[in-house]
């Protein structure tokens, strides 16, 4: 059996130490700031995320692009030209077509290299929601799975990887046509927060509205607590758009309600963040359903 190695991008917002301690690869998507392009690496070489956030908040515009499948090409044809086959776990189709580049490369791949596998796992996640979908396809490798075994294990179960979100300010919703803007300026004017999710086909959807700041973040919790398995013992991932002392709450709120001790915490890189904007805070897990 040949050896593989699972790759993702950096709309799973793992960070640096854990792509390294998970030994996987992370395609830096790309985002444009004030007329500047940038690659968002786990690590924030390029700008750090607080720094992102800070401009944001100054009232700069981000914005993103696909990546082309060359650009993939290139990324994943020495890891071939190794001897190793490539399974790439995807951003959702339902806020991109990166994972349509990924599959065109895929077949031009395959056909230069002929004995080799790329597979490519649309997840229909977002942030560490992909994040923990990859983070669970490295313990089913780490357990001697092989390639088509975890990609097969990744599509019966992406549909398990609950998201929870709530965003701080609707103004970001708005500019990505999630709300109207008469909605946004009255939520903003009543302390109105939404709480979204991710549904089946990969878009994000908006579920309820609270007032106030704490309730939206509680909210994030209750929803854990309708539909997750077994939340004491599983790997929960919660991500932030520079909001820690509320992702620390939320963490809390978890680890006390649960009993959760494995709660992974890290930004929403800038890809994801250009559209949800600071203040965002994710909650992601197993559940019966998403």
């Amino acid at each position: 059996m040949r050896d593989y190695i699972i790759y993702t991008d950096t709309c799973a917002d793992l960070g640096a130490d854990m792509v390294k301690e998970l030994g996987i690869e992370c395609y830096p998507m790309n985002f444009t700031l004030e007329g500047k392009d940038y690659a968002n690496y786990p690590d924030g070489r390029e700008m750090s995320f607080h720094d992102f956030y800070e401009r944001l908040r100054a009232g700069s515009m981000s914005s993103t692009s696909q990546i082309t499948s060359v650009a993939f090409m290139d990324a994943f044809r020495p890891f071939l030209q190794a001897g190793k086959d490539i399974l790439y776990l995807a951003f959702s189709s339902g806020l991109s077509g990166t994972v349509d580049s990924a599959r065109l490369a895929a077949d031009d791949l395959m056909a230069e290299f002929p004995d080799a596998k790329v597979i490519v796992v649309d997840t229909l996640a977002a942030s560490l929601g992909e994040g923990l979908l990859v983070w669970h396809a490295v313990q089913q490798k780490n357990a001697g799975k092989s390639i088509g075994e975890v990609a097969a294990w990744a599509e019966q179960n992406k549909l398990n990887l609950v998201h929870w979100f709530t965003v701080d300010d609707l103004n970001f919703l708005k500019r990505g046509g999630r709300v109207s803007g008469a909605s946004a300026m009255l939520g903003t004017m009543l302390n109105i927060k939404p709480v979204l999710h991710v549904d089946d086909d990969g878009h994000l959807i908006n579920m309820e509205k609270v007032r106030g700041r704490k309730q939206s973040l509680n909210a994030l919790v209750n929803k854990m607590e309708e539909t997750a398995i077994n939340p004491k013992d599983q790997m929960v991932f919660i991500s932030h758009g520079d909001c820690w002392d509320d992702v620390e709450y939320v963490a809390s709120e978890v680890k006390r309600r649960f009993g959760t001790t494995q709660v992974y915490l890290n930004y929403i890189g800038p890809v994801i963040g250009s559209h949800s904007g600071p203040g965002t805070v994710a909650l992601f897990f197993l559940g019966t359903k998403r």
